[in-house]
């Protein structure tokens, strides 16, 4: 049975043997296979044969002060594998005492934690990564915010410049009324990252649970989307700074890639609320930017996305087409969330009109929506709801060489 149980020992541990010098008198079959030695060229040789010449002689003289006083010594080591490659065991180093009580010989133990090693230092370097990437974001934000009180600043200045010029009541009411209002929607510019920071918190959790389980390929896939969602959170406030910015330069963009780009940024929202999407798309293009049309896709289906959960809607879908009208690119999306009241289908797109709680929207979506479109893009954003189905309609002209 004692044999039984060196042999079990012998498998399962990578074993070796030294005299009180450090010679090698014994190896297993592990420790060959984990260092690429034969037996004939470890047996005889200094145990240093396998020393990484990264790891501080420190390291060494505090494992044989603490054998050579009798003491069992424990650590993870960095070796040295025969063909150049690294390789980490969690090593125990035990002296063997003769009758007399002297050193005759050390036995090691030791089991191949190489992986353990990688998967940490990989962690530790994603962690760095994703700092580093909260950092930039962070300083990105202070820019932003920088610029929009520059801009707020800008605009007060302007509305005293034109009370200076025209003393009229009415006048000075109504610049007042337009300022507040462009302070309020400042204000919700928050309202925009709701969505994408449910998702980068969901993203990192999982990159947390990923990474205590050793899937890389699921923690770079993870940190992918992350640096995306980031990306999207910055472009943001690029665009609603954009939107009040009269020298704005537009360009042709396709609108498939436009409205692809929205559900692929609501791609996690839809397959958690079960909502099905069917597109059918022509190859149109229109003149704007194509980013404030994706923002105007994602603020519609949103509130299809609330409305199913309101009216607790179980088959829940939306239809998507694009095709060509007169001189018009048409962009229809249809939901059956239920439709919308006929006392409020006429108010849906006026400010601050919303049918949630107050914490649940500020009523800006739909609006700055139709702004976009019309103001943004001279088009036409409307609205027809009949028997339970919900349709917005965008009309945008088509550039002139596809007209």
């Amino acid at each position: 049975m004692l044999k039984q149980y060196k042999e079990a020992i012998e498998k399962s541990n990578i074993i070796s043997r030294t005299d009180v010098e450090g010679i090698i008198t014994f190896v297993n079959d592990e420790f060959c296979k984990i260092s690429g030695y034969s037996k004939d060229e470890l047996i005889g040789k200094n145990h240093n044969i396998v020393r990484h010449p990264d790891v501080p002689a420190s390291r060494f003289k505090a494992l044989w002060d603490t054998i050579l006083e009798k003491k069992i010594y424990k650590d993870t080591v960095k070796n040295l594998a025969k063909d150049g490659s690294t390789f980490y065991v969690n090593t125990t180093v035990i002296p063997i005492l003769d009758e007399d009580d002297k050193i005759a010989e050390f036995i090691a133990i030791r089991y191949d934690v190489t992986n353990e090693v990688f998967y940490k230092e990989q962690l530790q370097q994603k962690e760095k990564e994703l700092e580093e990437l909260n950092q930039t974001l962070e300083m990105r934000v202070q820019d932003k915010t920088k610029e929009l009180e520059e801009l707020n600043i800008t605009l007060e200045q302007r509305v005293k410049d034109e009370v200076s010029k025209n003393e009229e009541k009415q006048k000075v009411m109504f610049l007042q009324s337009r300022q507040a209002s462009l302070g309020q929607m400042l204000a919700n510019v928050a309202h925009q990252w709701r969505q994408p920071l449910t998702e980068l918190n969901l993203a990192m959790f999982n990159m947390k649970k990923a990474a205590l389980d050793n899937k890389t390929d699921v923690l770079t896939e993870l940190y992918g989307e992350s640096k995306n969602i980031i990306k999207n959170m910055s472009q943001t406030i690029d665009d609603f700074t954009n939107f009040f910015n009269p020298q704005k330069e537009k360009h042709p963009f396709n609108i498939s890639d436009s409205i692809n780009e929205s559900l692929s940024l609501l791609d996690k929202m839809l397959e958690s609320e079960m909502i099905s999407v069917k597109t059918n798309f022509e190859n149109l293009t229109v003149l704007g930017i194509s980013n404030e049309l994706t923002q105007v896709i994602i603020n519609i289906i949103k509130n299809a996305k609330d409305a199913f959960v309101t009216n607790s809607i179980l088959i829940r879908e939306i239809s998507i087409t694009t095709k060509k009208e007169d001189n018009f690119a048409l962009i229809e999306v249809e939901d059956n969330a239920g439709g919308i009241k006929k006392e409020n289908i006429d108010n849906i797109f006026e400010p601050y009109f919303t049918t949630k709680h107050q914490s649940s929207g500020t009523g800006l979506g739909l609006f700055m929506s139709k702004m976009i479109c019309e103001q943004g893009m001279a088009g036409h954003l409307d609205v027809r709801s009949k028997k339970g189905v919900t349709t917005f309609s965008i009309k945008i002209p088509l550039v002139s060489d596809e007209r």
